[in-house]
């Protein structure tokens, strides 16, 4: 996982990090109740590095998994610790499987 530096995050700069469209995150705002960020006196919202987690945590259960909006919710009132481990794995697995392949790069480049 990218480490955020900043305490708060404007909608876009979510939907940059996380890779989504704005309107998402506002429409998962509404489905999900994990998901709450503060305003500012302007009603701008702003999301914690927390508040983010939960996204990426929300966008593997229903971009990677396939999960319906209800089947994501069920799962995260049922299980939220098991998804997050899970969630948390298949990160580590990714950067793993990361330097494998700039590994593989290199040597092959050295040919």
């Amino acid at each position: 996982m990218d480490e955020l530096e900043k305490k708060y995050y404007k909608v876009s700069e979510v939907a940059e990090i996380v890779g989504l469209p704005c309107s998402t995150l506002r429409f998962w705002e509404k489905k999900f109740t994990i998901i709450h960020p503060r305003r500012n006196k302007g009603g701008q919202r702003l999301y914690t590095p927390s508040d983010i987690e939960k996204i990426r945590m929300i966008n593997f259960l229903v971009k990677e998994k396939g999960l319906k909006i209800d089947a994501a919710q069920e799962e995260l009132r049922n299980n939220n610790t098991g998804v997050s481990r899970r969630f948390e794995a298949i990160g580590r697995l990714r950067a793993v499987r990361a330097r494998l392949a700039g590994i593989l790069d290199n040597l092959n480049s050295l040919r």
